[in-house]
């Protein structure tokens, strides 16, 4: 088998020992002679692995029963509705923390259902930056201040929560979920869709801490969109398969020390590909160094004609998933959890390779 160096921003890249163990069992799960997901999700099966995935979770997040958890479908995208939907009404106030374009989708939604407030923007220099907690304009009433923790397209990232005064954080983590420890109780809700840390597309993880659940709208919310219809309860079949991948990427990240041990790892990960961009002007860094991301370091070269030639000759090298978001061009290398050092370490190789014959 001659696996490539992986670095596509999502869906992207999967532990290998959780793709085996899913090919192990997909044809016959554990003597049922069935797959899982030809099985019901509301048999012993599949409610063992949704039940295992819940408590494991809770372990690696150090959750307490003061906080719900949901899979549910539709991507982040369907959070960017359903948050306000539930939590935003009249002249209620949201404050929403722009650092990139998932986050303008965000406010977009929400302004459909309330007073949504941008409390800083970076657009104004292409997201190139995290703002500092004094520059956030912050309404004292608001209901909740809603970020985005990594932006996948500009490569920027919260290395910590913005400061909010006790008011609820509600967080689109999807590209960072599970890569270091959170401040997990200054969370009202967080979300995340699976597909670039915690297993393939098609289930969003969300977590309710319950004390903010309970001012939730309780009438003018379609069903499937209420909080309330899926707390406890299975209301819908779920994304099996998607849960199943998530339950062994949380063995696998327990195994591997958990997210302390994560985060050391990405930061070492990080700073060699970004010790290689900063060696001089030929690579350069589309986003201020306080700002950078672990998850999804974006560059450019001298020319787009340069960047070309890079991106043919790294499919040469079997080093795919480099190509910018095509909103902003240049190169995108995500190096999420499941990104191995010995893939960092074959990119950062070439790089130094086609500057010398380039530069």
């Amino acid at each position: 088998m001659n696996r490539s160096h992986n670095f596509s921003a999502g869906p992207a890249v999967l532990p290998f020992e959780v793709l085996q163990k899913a090919q192990e069992e997909l044809l016959d799960y554990r003597g049922t002679g069935s797959s899982l997901i030809e099985l019901s999700h509301r048999g012993p099966e599949y409610t063992e692995v949704d039940l295992g995935a819940r408590e494991k979770l809770k372990q690696i997040l150090g959750l307490g029963d003061d906080f719900e958890i949901y899979f549910l479908q539709g991507g982040a995208s369907t959070q960017f509705s359903m948050v306000p939907y539930n939590f935003l009404s009249g002249d209620e106030q949201a404050d929403y923390i722009l650092t990139g374009s998932w986050s303008k989708k965000a406010f977009k939604e929400a302004k459909l259902f309330g007073q949504a407030n941008n409390a800083f923007s970076s657009e104004d220099s292409n997201f190139n930056r995290i703002p500092t907690d004094a520059e956030l304009k912050l309404a004292p009433e608001a209901r909740y201040v809603h970020f985005t923790s990594n932006n996948t397209i500009f490569g920027t990232q919260f290395r910590k929560e913005p400061e909010t005064a006790g008011v609820p954080l509600v967080c689109d983590a999807s590209s960072d979920f599970l890569s270091r420890p959170l401040d997990i109780k200054r969370y009202g809700v967080l979300y995340a869709g699976a597909q670039k840390n915690a297993g393939p597309a098609g289930v969003t993880i969300v977590i309710i801490r319950k004390d903010f659940l309970a001012t939730a709208k309780t009438e003018g919310v379609p069903t499937i969109l209420s909080y309330a219809t899926h707390t406890g309860t299975m209301f819908n079949t779920p994304p099996v398969f998607a849960v199943y991948i998530f339950n062994l990427v949380l063995d696998w990240l327990i195994a591997n020390g958990g997210l302390e041990a994560m985060d050391k790892h990405n930061q070492e990960k990080a700073a060699i590909l970004y010790d290689e961009i900063d060696r001089d002007d030929f690579y350069r860094g589309t986003v201020l160094k306080d700002s950078r991301s672990l998850m999804n370091v974006t560059f450019r070269l001298p020319s787009e004609d340069l960047e070309k030639e890079f991106l043919a000759g790294a499919k040469e090298h079997r080093l795919s998933g480099l190509k910018g978001h095509r909103s902003v061009g240049g190169m995108r290398a995500s190096i999420y959890n499941a990104c191995p050092k010995l893939s960092v370490q074959a990119l950062v190789d070439y790089m130094a390779d086609f500057r010398k014959r380039k530069g």
